[in-house]
């Protein structure tokens, strides 16, 4: 083989280009990519909704020795902690040894719910055979995909006594589903002309429950009333009891594996909780007892961070306050001096899709975490834009770790965007920026990723915090 010429080492000194992260993984690192992707498809299983994965994360933390937090309670050198936000969202604390008015506090954040088709207020009707939930779609959604599909009904209801009932029905393998209308191709030449936005309207995304007439000729709405004496039996609930509950229809499939080789995730949810599962095992993983660390799994992410389990609230501000107090220092240099990862998904690079993507600065499936130094849409609205000096910091982390990382976009300029919760972060002036897990089909009943992706994003997160 011929020597390269000045001109090729050059270009390889100084050019960049992406790696494929199983292309640089030895055997042994293979194999720890695809078991690690093991425990986190069962954590999407078991992480359905906002209030499941906080659930789930506390079971984590606590086998972990991590003890609950109530705001006001004093905190310590060595306390890890998690305060649990009314069952949908958690921040979790580990406090170290370094002074954090100098070296701040290291933050993960991610949030843990997913577009869904939520049920309305008042929601059981019948017509024409069949019983049905009225809904409200939660999310960015394309509204067709979420028909013609097996759903799972997940939430609570809260009885009159104040009782929350827990409810899950279309998991296990004797549950019924449940299912939303689509329109035969014989009868949908006029739906096939319309635009996809458009064709499915939010108001037909009603939910099918019951067929099942009760046996009382002198009842009316009979399939209804089958419906309600079933809910009543099994839950001791009444239809008044929809007024106060929070009902989600999520899919009714598994995480399974992509492709003869494996190599690929399917499954509802990787956006965000690929994030979420990979911040909070860096965290369980991570030894490092010198900096304090915040982990903040946080709800309504897809619809604008808002309510008291979003990113706007100002819980946050608040528990790093009461943290500074506790250790006698203060908040204001604390926020200074902190630095953060807004870990969310970005959209990878879709070859069927090519139009919509601007190649150089898209993220590449299986090329590593992606880091996004600003989100938002065309001219860069609603994003932080990180510093160059920050992105700088965690670049070298990263390499210092054998990090395989890619930057990105979330598309073409003009071509659409997307946000996260970063800039709501960074409004606390604390240095942040984001960094994710690429999905194929983001917002789709059911998205892709790479196991290399989700193991080099754990990795990513295990640098930032060592």
């Amino acid at each position: 083989m011929s020597e390269k010429t000045k001109g090729q080492e050059m270009l390889e000194m100084l050019s960049y280009k992406k790696k494929n992260v199983f292309e640089e993984a030895s055997p042994e690192e293979i194999a720890a990519i695809y078991d690690y992707a093991r425990g986190y498809m069962e954590y999407l299983d078991n992480s359905k909704t906002e209030r499941e994965a906080t659930e789930a994360a506390i079971a984590l933390l606590q086998a972990q020795g991590y003890t609950e937090y109530r705001l006001g309670e004093s905190l310590s050198v060595g306390d890890k902690r998690y305060f649990n936000n009314r069952g949908k969202s958690i921040v979790v604390l580990k406090i170290g040894s370094r002074d954090i008015e100098k070296e701040g506090i290291r933050i993960l954040a991610s949030h843990v719910d997913s577009p869904r088709i939520d049920v309305k207020q008042n929601p059981l009707y019948e017509d024409s055979g069949m019983a049905f939930l009225k809904t409200h779609y939660y999310g960015g959604v394309k509204k067709y995909q979420w028909t013609a599909i097996p759903l799972a009904l997940h939430g609570v209801m809260v009885k009159a006594d104040g009782e929350v009932v827990k409810v899950t029905v279309g998991e296990d393998a004797g549950d019924p589903v449940f299912y939303i209308n689509d329109l035969l191709p014989h009868l949908a030449q006029r739906q096939s002309q319309e635009p996809l936005g458009t064709a499915i309207s939010g108001e037909s995304l009603n939910i099918v429950v019951g067929g099942l007439p009760y046996a009382d000729k002198e009842v009316s709405d009979k399939i209804k009333l089958t419906v309600l004496s079933l809910l009543n039996e099994k839950y001791g609930v009444t239809e008044a009891d929809f007024l106060s509950a929070e009902l989600s229809l999520v899919p009714a499939f598994s995480a399974r594996d992509i492709g003869f080789d494996r190599a690929l995730i399917g499954s509802y949810g990787h956006d965000d909780r690929v994030c979420a599962y990979t911040s909070l095992t860096a965290l369980l993983h991570s030894p490092n007892t010198e900096h304090t660390v915040m982990l903040v799994l946080a709800d309504k992410e897809e619809i604008g961070s808002v309510g008291v389990t979003g990113m706007q609230s100002d819980l946050l501000t608040d528990i790093i306050d009461l943290v500074s107090a506790e250790l006698s220092k203060n908040p204001i240099l604390v926020r200074a001096s902190s630095k953060c990862i807004s870990a969310d998904v970005s959209a990878a690079f879709d070859p069927n899709f090519p139009d919509v993507y601007e190649k150089r600065n898209s993220a590449m499936l299986s090329s590593g975490a992606c880091m996004s130094k600003f989100t938002g849409a065309r001219g860069k609205s609603s994003t932080s834009d990180a510093s160059a000096e920050f992105v700088g910091y965690v670049r070298r982390l990263f390499d210092e770790n054998g990090v395989i990382w890619q930057t990105a976009e979330l598309g073409k300029v003009d071509a659409g965007g997307g946000g996260t919760v970063a800039m709501y972060i960074a409004n606390h002036n604390i240095d942040t920026v984001d960094l994710g897990v690429p999905v194929i089909s983001m917002h789709a009943p059911f998205e892709v990723v790479s196991k290399a992706d989700v193991y080099s994003a754990y990795k990513a997160f295990c640098a930032f915090l060592k």
